[in-house]
């Protein structure tokens, strides 16, 4: 956990509950949490999955692994603390826009329990859903895809650190759900989210 520096601050309440916000905007806000290997199909899903919401109505929006290392998180490589911080900052930030009415995907690799159990509690804390989807795909069929070639540079020793290499991968052992890409294709994963977040009671199936 990040050590507090700052000093002399105060939470500062607004003005409007949580539910009144949800109510006026005729929203709920929660937290879907893709994790797996590089080139599980986290991304693709995820992807998917917000064109559908948003086609419904839903207010949605994803936060990608890559895409927050250009701004928020470019400052962070990827060591094991640096890895923590970068999920630390994600599940605060996911906790926000959750918190704000958004159903909000997040796709990251996170490879270790400790720091997905620590997103998962921000947000529970905070009396928001968090729903853990881990997109499990076996590490041979991500090879055979690499779209990157992240894999092929890890094995030539040119990545160190990568995860599933030379670096952990700790699969959830309780998630809310599970995708297998390997044998369903995006449109199925999708209606499978879908279903998940029709049963949590935040959106409608259509």
């Amino acid at each position: 956990m990040s050590e507090v520096k700052a000093t002399n601050i105060h939470w500062h309440e607004g003005d409007i509950s949580r539910d009144e916000r949800w109510k006026a905007l005729g929203c709920k806000g929660a937290t879907m949490w893709f994790t797996g290997l590089s080139a599980c199909g986290k991304s693709t899903i995820a992807c998917a999955l917000e064109q559908a919401l948003v086609n419904q109505g839903v207010g949605c929006y994803r936060l990608d692994g890559d895409n927050i290392r250009f701004g928020l998180n470019k400052n962070l490589g990827f060591s094991a603390a640096d890895r923590e911080e970068n999920i630390r900052r994600i599940g605060e930030v996911a906790k926000l826009f959750a918190d704000a009415g958004i159903v909000t995907l997040t796709s990251f690799i996170s490879p270790y329990v400790k720091d997905r159990d620590a997103a998962r509690k921000v947000h529970e804390d905070a009396g928001l859903k968090f729903i853990e989807v881990f997109v499990d795909t076996p590490i041979e069929v991500c090879e055979q895809r690499d779209p990157k070639g992240l894999y092929k540079k890890a094995r030539a020793g040119q990545i160190k650190g990568f995860t599933g290499i030379d670096d952990p991968y700790e699969a959830p052992a309780k998630p809310e759900l599970v995708l297998k890409p390997a044998k369903d294709d995006v449109k199925a994963c999708v209606n499978q989210c879908l279903k998940a977040l029709a049963d949590a009671g935040l959106i409608k199936m259509s």
